[in-house]
C-alpha cells in the first residue's frame, strides 16, 4: 500500500524544511541543518531589505538594525525552538556567520532597489 506521507524522500529522510519549522528536531546530518540556517538567513535578508526599503530606514542605522535582527532570529532559533547544542556545530559564533555575507549582500540589494524606486526625487 502506497505511503500518502510524501515528506520523506528515497533514503528514509524526513523533508528538509517539514524538520525546519518543527520544534526540537532532531539533526543527525550537520550540514542539513547549516543549509536550513543557511537559507533562513537569505529570506530573512531579502525581507528585511523590503521592509527596510518601505519605511526609509538609511545609513548606519539600517545597517546595525538588520545585523542585529538577523543574528537575534538566528540565535532564537537555534537555542529556543530547536534546542541545538551549538558545541556540535562549532560553537554559536560558527552558526551565526553561516550564510550572514550572502544574506548582508541579498539585504542590500533588495534595499537599495526598494528604496531607490519609492523615496528617489531626481527628477530625470
Amino acid at each position: 500500500m502506497a505511503s500518502k506521507n510524501k515528506s520523506f524522500d528515497s533514503k528514509g529522510k524526513g523533508c528538509v524544511w517539514r524538520k525546519a519549522f518543527t520544534s526540537n528536531t532532531e539533526w543527525p546530518d550537520k550540514e542539513e541543518f547549516l543549509d536550513v540556517i543557511y537559507w533562513m538567513r537569505q529570506a530573512i535578508g531579502i525581507i528585511l531589505g523590503l521592509f527596510w526599503g518601505l519605511l526609509p530606514l538609511k545609513g548606519f542605522l539600517g545597517l546595525l538594525l538588520f545585523v542585529i535582527v538577523n543574528a537575534a532570529v538566528i540565535y532564537f532559533y537555534v537555542n529556543n525552538f530547536q534546542n541545538i547544542d551549538e558545541e556540535e556545530y562549532g560553537g554559536m559564533w560558527e552558526i551565526t556567520k553561516e550564510g550572514f555575507m550572502t544574506s548582508f549582500a541579498g539585504f542590500l540589494v533588495t534595499w537599495i532597489i526598494v528604496y531607490t524606486g519609492l523615496h528617489s526625487t531626481s527628477d530625470l
